[in-house]
């Protein structure tokens, strides 16, 4: 399937992705070139949100420029499989090679803004301290607080888990 019918299909969990999704698909019409970040105007990320297989830590990666505690992610850098682009920056950034995506599903979209910023460290966090240390608030009160809901630059979130 394409990105392009992936996003198409996805659910949106409120209305601010509803709009983000309408926007995505739109876009992705009128711009080929969506999938790389030489589009200064908009390209797509992908990210994972990754969890220990006994569901009780978060590894997140600290975010220079939200300065904030978050997912780990990166470019689709002309990739348009955004599950191994997200798996990729999960070992780019982390180390961490031994993970499986729990669904194919696409778990969040939104827009957002990004510069060329990168991260400055990696930490795992308990879901409870994960909420205190994270300064993005839509993202604490629609993925934080749920992790597990399903079905699961444009950002499109995966959820995986670690397996130590």
């Amino acid at each position: 399937m394409s990105l392009y019918a992936d996003i198409k299909k996805y659910t949106p969990a409120n209305e601010q992705e509803a709009r983000d999704k309408e926007q995505m698909l739109l876009y992705m019409k009128h711009n080929k070139d969506y999938l790389f970040r030489e589009n200064r105007t908009a390209h797509v990320t992908a990210s994972a949100w990754t969890v220990n297989k006994e569901r009780t830590k978060t590894l997140m990666v600290y975010h220079n420029i939200y300065n904030s505690w978050s997912w780990i992610g990166g470019h689709s850098d002309g990739e348009e499989d955004l599950r191994l682009v997200a798996m990729r920056e999960l070992q780019e950034e982390t180390g961490v090679k031994n993970a499986i995506l729990v669904s194919p599903e696409i778990f969040s979209l939104e827009l957002l803004t990004v510069n060329e910023a990168e991260n400055s460290a990696v930490k795992w966090w308990t879901f409870e301290d994960a909420l205190e240390v994270s300064e993005e608030p839509w993202f604490v009160e629609w993925i934080y607080k749920n992790p597990f809901r399903y079905p699961a630059p444009f950002q499109l979130h995966f959820l995986c888990f670690y397996l130590s």
